[in-house]
Formats: C-alpha cells, sequence, structure tokens
C-alpha cells in the first residue's frame, strides 16, 4: 500500500508524458493532411489507417518495404539535422519498392526516444510529410513511443513502412535482362543513409572539423551539411519514364552499394560492367577515399559512390531513356553494359 505520506506515482512521474504525446499527434495531423492522395479513407489518429485499392486496376500487386535511417542519425543528433532524416526515411523504403515498378500508396513511420521533445519530432515528421510529397504517397499513419531509459538525452530511432502498388502485369523483375543491355544510373545527392559507421570513423581518425566549410561542395556547404543532404527520392521521375520506355531491371543503391545491389536484379549467368569513370562522382566520396585510404572495391561495395539509382533498359532505348530522365530534371548517365558470367565471375565489376 501507498503510505499516507508518499505521493501517488503518475506516467509523467515515471518519464512519459501523454500530454506531449497528444500535442505532437495535434502538430501532426496538418502535415500529414498535405499529403493526402485519392484513396485515404482513414489516416492519423484512428487505430488502423484506411486506404482503398486504386480503381481501374485489373491484377494489382501490393508491394511493400520497410528500412531506418541507419547511424546517419547521429550526425543529425549533433548537427541539428532533424529536418532531413525524416525524407531520408520514406527515401530507403519508397525507393526499394519503386525498383519493382511499384507507385507507392502510403507510408507510416515509427520514431522511438527516451524522452519525448515535441518541437523536434515534429521537425522530424516535418521531413517524413514532405518525403511523401515528393514521393507522391499519403503519410497514413505511425507510432510514437516515449520509452525512458531506453535512448541517451536527446537521441531517438526512426523505423518506416511504405506499400505501393503495380499491376502483376509489370513488375518489374529482371528476366528479361540480356547481354547487350545497358546501364544507367541516376545520380545521388551523396552517401544518402548508408555507410555512415565508416563516414563517423573517417572523418574521426581524420581529425576533420563537420562545421568547416567542405572545399568540394559546389553550394558552400559544412561538411556535416554535405554529408547530411537527404536521400534522392527517384518515384515521380522513374514512373514517368516507364510510361516511355521499357525499363527491364532497376536496382536502388544502398548497403553493399554497386557491387551487392545490382546482382540482385540480374540473371545468374549474366553480370553487370561498370565504368568508373562513366559519371561525375561528387567530390564527398574522392573525400572519404582519400581521408580514410580507403580501397577502390570497398567503396563500391558500401557507398553508392554518385549512383542512387540503376537501371537497365534495351541498348537501343538507352538515349531515349537518358533524354527521357532529363526532360524529368535528374542527371542520368550511361555507366555500363550486360555481359555474359563466366562461372565463378562476379556478378558486377567496376572498371577502370
Amino acid at each position: 500500500m501507498t503510505s499516507p505520506t508518499q505521493p501517488s506515482l503518475t506516467y509523467a512521474a515515471a518519464g512519459v508524458s501523454i500530454d506531449a504525446g497528444d500535442a505532437l499527434v495535434e502538430r501532426i495531423k496538418p502535415l500529414a493532411r498535405r499529403t493526402m492522395i485519392p484513396g485515404v479513407l482513414a489516416g492519423i489518429g484512428g487505430f488502423g489507417a484506411l486506404f482503398e485499392m486504386p480503381k481501374g486496376m485489373r491484377e494489382p500487386v501490393l508491394v511493400s518495404g520497410t528500412d531506418g535511417v541507419g547511424t546517419k542519425l547521429k550526425l543529425a543528433f549533433l548537427h541539428d539535422g532533424h529536418d532531413t532524416v525524416g525524407q531520408d526515411l520514406v527515401a530507403m523504403s519508397v525507393n526499394d519498392i519503386l525498383v519493382q515498378g511499384a507507385r507507392p500508396l502510403f507510408f507510416l513511420d515509427y520514431f522511438a526516444c527516451g524522452r519525448l521533445d515535441v518541437a523536434v519530432a515534429e521537425r522530424v515528421v516535418g521531413g517524413i510529410a514532405q518525403g511523401c510529397e515528393i514521393a507522391g504517397c499519403a503519410l497514413i499513419g505511425g507510432e510514437t513511443a516515449e520509452m525512458p531509459g531506453m535512448y541517451p538525452e536527446g537521441e531517438y530511432d526512426l523505423a518506416g513502412f511504405a506499400v505501393g502498388v503495380v499491376e502483376k502485369s509489370a513488375i518489374i523483375d529482371g528476366r528479361s535482362i540480356a547481354p547487350g543491355d545497358v546501364v544507367l544510373g541516376l545520380a545521388s545527392s551523396g552517401p544518402h543513409s548508408n555507410g555512415y559507421s565508416l563516414v563517423r570513423r573517417i572523418v574521426e581518425a581524420a581529425g576533420a572539423n563537420y562545421q568547416a566549410p567542405f572545399a568540394g561542395d559546389p553550394q558552400g556547404r559544412t561538411l556535416a551539411q554535405t554529408l547530411l543532404a537527404p536521400t534522392r527520392i527517384y518515384c515521380k521521375p522513374v514512373l514517368a519514364v516507364l510510361e516511355k520506355i521499357r525499363l527491364k531491371g532497376l536496382a536502388h543503391i544502398t548497403g553493399g552499394g554497386l557491387l551487392e545491389n545490382v546482382p540482385r536484379v540480374l540473371p545468374e549467368d549474366l553480370a553487370a560492367v561498370i565504368g568508373r569513370d562513366a559519371w561525375q562522382r561528387p567530390a564527398i566520396f574522392d573525400w572519404l577515399q582519400r581521408m580514410g585510404r580507403v580501397a577502390e572495391d570497398e567503396m563500391h561495395r558500401v557507398f553508392n559512390c554518385g549512383i542512387g539509382m540503376v537501371l537497365i533498359v534495351a541498348a537501343d532505348d538507352a538515349q531515349g531513356a537518358v533524354a527521357a530522365f532529363a526532360a524529368q530534371g535528374e542527371a542520368c548517365s550511361v555507366i555500363g553494359r550486360i555481359e555474359p558470367r563466366p562461372g565463378g565471375a562476379p556478378a558486377c565489376r567496376v572498371v577502370a
């Protein structure tokens, strides 16, 4: 029993503020409303979000993906990057489902922290909403978990979940890829959301100042700002080009870089041969390689090295695809070719 002199305990005294959670939900609602698209029947606030299957599809197939932001969050905590990691979160999932030709329909987020800072959480969710607008999907729900003792003060974790749809007959599965096909690459904005454990180790070993201007950045940003550049979202331009050009295969270049992600969409008897100098590699990658004395193969196994999405097309479609992406404002380069793969040979090579 509680003694007469002992104050009664509350959830707030235990470290969880229901009021702060309620306040965040109210702030999130207008952010989510900006992302609403046809099909949303019930969004933020309910126990479950409702979305109606798009009309006019003959054999709709749902495609789902989930991901996080990884240790890039450590930079956000230290350098006030809370406005951009939400876009990173959306990008990592919607770009994944895009490779199968799926149009993203809706997105849900999970925000976990030790103590809820409503202002910081609102900035993060604002970035998530912006990412959803760029992707053309609805921010339809999510979860905010305040768990005292689970996270250091001022830190949080993020997870995201995307669902999209594609006609069964239009699923991109790489089966039609053949020798002689051309490999295209869409430009990245930097390391996106992969390799940041190595990035932070390199910066620490080099004794570099995150707040100093980064000499190789054309926008005059600091090193921290350059590394915190949000992941590009490729949904709208790729889906637009798909209406004109047959894309045989797509690969989102995330953890594992070019060497491990491109093979995921290739038939086992084929290989991609990519030219190292076929595109302009952003200066941040040269700096990381130089400062960390990172081997060339390791660079292409960890980082995207300036290519955020790889596309494979028939040789006759290559120039048309490059032009179609240029019309969408996307920098697209011819970066390689598809060849037969001898037994035991790697499925992707980056050559000089």
